[in-house]
């Protein structure tokens, strides 16, 4: 990540990364399609070549999703046990819907604290 010599409030990253704006500037949108993380801010021209969430999103849509729908599953089989077609059709679609939402808003989080923390790749300094 080069050096940003723009001045710009400080935005909430929590907050910019969950409505998917620019973490710099809090109004360009930082998507360009569901998943996909748009080059350059429309606003304030940042350049989003920094952003990379990695599978740090997914790890926590498995967590989170996977604890909630289990959950949700478990206790709809102890306390009614409904036949296994009941289960496949709640519990496929809610499980994607929800994926997809968290996956988008868990991402957005992570690359503006990335950009707020100054995040980059660890490098080795060589004794000169």
């Amino acid at each position: 990540m080069s050096q940003d010599q723009a001045h710009f409030p400080p935005v909430d990253p929590i907050q910019t990364g969950l409505k998917g704006r620019c973490p710099r500037c809090g109004e360009g949108r930082l998507f360009s399609g569901l998943l996909s993380v748009a080059p350059r801010c429309g606003v304030c021209g940042l350049d989003n070549s920094f952003a990379d969430a990695g599978d740090g999103p997914a790890v926590f849509v498995i967590l989170i999703i996977g604890f909630i729908v289990v959950g949700l599953a478990l206790w709809m089989e102890v306390n009614y046990g409904p036949p296994l077609w009941v289960h496949f059709l709640l519990w496929i679609p809610l499980t994607v819907v929800l994926s997809l939402v968290a996956l988008r808003l868990i991402k957005g989080v992570l690359i503006s604290l990335q950009y707020a923390n100054k995040a980059a790749e660890g490098r080795l300094d060589k004794p000169q």
